[in-house]
C-alpha cells in the first residue's frame, strides 16, 4: 500500500513550520486593532475620568493604564504575546515528545526480538516448523514418496501451507490498517490544532482590541484559556501514545519472558496489539477533553463531545472489522491443526 509508505514525522514537522509561516499575518491585523484598541482606549478613559469628575471624586489613574497595556501587546503580538505563551508552554511538548519516542523505540526494540522468538518458538515445534520455514518444508516434502499417503501428505502439507500464508498475509495487513487508523487519528488532531492556533493567532490581536471595551474584558482570559488548551493537544495526546506504547512494552517483556522456555508455544495472532491499536484510535478523539480538564476553555468542550461520538463511530467499525477478520482467520487457523 502506497499509504502505508509516509513518513509521519515529517507531516507532523509540515504543520510546525505552517504555523511558523502564518504568523507573519498576525502583523497585517494588528494594525486594524491598534484602530479598534484606540477607539476603545478613549471611551474607556473618557469615561472613567467624566464619571469621576461628575461625582466629584479623585480620578483613579491605575485602572487607566489597562486600554494602553492592551495596546501595547497588540503593537508587539507576535512577540509580547504569543513569544511568551509558546515560550512557556514548547518545554512541555518537547518533553512529552522526546518521552514517546523513548517509548516507541522501545516498543520497536522489543517487537522485532518477539518477533525472531516467535520464530524460533515454531521451528522446535516438527508439526509446524514446515509452516515458516522454505527449507523444513523442502526437507519434508523430500522425505516423501510418491505413494498414495505420501501424495496425500504432500497436499495437505501444501494446503497448510497456503492456508497459514494467508492468515499471516490477512494479520500483517489489518494490523497495518490499524496502525495506519492510528497515525491518521494523530495527524487529525496535530492538523485541527494547527488550525484552531493559527486562527486564534491571527486574529488574536482583534480579541485584545475589543477587551479594552465595557462588556468585553472577558473577550482578553477567554482567548488566552482557548489557545492554552489547544495548544496542549499535542502534550495529552503525545502521553497517550507514551502510555500506550509503555503498555505493550511491558506486555512485550512479559511474552519475551514467557517464550525463554524451550516448551513454550506462542499465539501469534497479534490480537492484544490490535486491541490496543483500536483503544489508541478512540483515546485520540479524547484528547480535546482531557485538555479542557487542564484548563477550562468555553467552545472547545462542545467540539470534545463531537470528537468523542466520532471516536466512538470510528472504534466501533474498527472493533467490528477486526472481530470478523480475527475470528475468521483464527478459525481457520484451529481447523488446520
Amino acid at each position: 500500500m502506497v499509504l502505508l509508505s509516509i513518513d509521519w514525522t515529517n507531516l507532523h514537522e509540515l504543520l510546525r513550520s505552517l504555523y511558523d509561516e502564518m504568523m507573519p499575518l498576525c502583523e497585517d491585523m494588528a494594525s486594524v486593532a491598534k484602530g479598534v484598541a484606540g477607539i476603545g482606549a478613549l471611551f474607556y478613559v473618557a469615561y472613567r475620568v467624566w464619571q469621576s469628575l461628575s461625582r466629584a471624586e479623585e480620578i483613579d489613574v491605575f485602572p487607566l493604564f489597562r486600554p494602553f497595556v492592551l495596546g501595547l501587546c497588540i503593537m508587539f503580538f507576535p512577540t509580547m504575546v504569543l513569544g511568551t505563551i509558546n515560550g512557556i508552554l514548547s518545554p512541555v511538548c518537547s518533553a512529552t515528545s522526546s518521552l514517546v519516542e523513548q517509548q516507541t523505540f522501545d516498543m520497536k526494540k522489543y517487537q522485532e526480538e518477539k518477533d525472531e522468538l516467535e520464530r524460533e518458538a515454531m521451528l522446535r515445534d516438527p508439526a509446524k516448523a514446515f509452516l515458516v520455514s522454505d527449507e523444513e518444508f523442502d526437507k519434508k516434502i523430500d522425505e516423501l514418496g510418491w505413494s498414495l499417503g505420501d501424495m496425500d501428505t504432500m497436499i495437505n502439507m501444501y494446503g497448510q501451507k497456503a492456508v497459514y500464508d494467508m492468515g499471516e498475509k490477512v494479520r500483517q495487513w489489518f494490523r497495518e490498517l490499524l496502525e495506519l487508523f492510528f497515525q491518521a487519528a494523530s495527524l487529525l488532531i496535530d492538523t485541527l490544532r494547527t488550525f484552531f492556533l493559527i486562527v486564534l493567532s491571527i486574529l488574536g490581536p482583534i480579541s485584545f482590541a475589543l477587551a479594552v471595551y465595557d462588556g468585553f474584558q472577558s473577550t482578553l482570559t477567554t482567548w488566552l484559556s482557548r489557545y492554552i488548551c489547544i495548544y496542549l493537544w499535542l502534550p495529552v495526546g503525545d502521553l497517550f501514545g507514551a502510555i500506550l506504547s509503555r503498555i505493550q512494552v511491558l506486555m512485550l517483556q512479559q511474552d519475551i519472558k514467557q517464550m525463554q522456555d524451550p516448551t513454550f508455544i506462542p499465539d501469534a495472532s497479534n490480537s492484544v496489539y490490535c486491541i490496543f491499536m483500536i483503544i489508541g484510535i478512540i483515546g485520540y478523539f479524547c484528547v480535546p477533553t482531557v485538555s479542557s480538564w487542564i484548563i477550562q476553555a468555553g467552545g472547545a468542550g462542545a467540539y470534545g463531545q463531537k470528537a468523542n461520538g466520532a471516536g466512538k463511530i470510528a472504534g466501533n467499525g474498527a472493533a467490528a472489522v477486526g472481530g470478523a477478520v480475527g475470528g475468521s482467520v483464527a478459525g481457520r487457523i484451529k481447523k488446520m491443526f
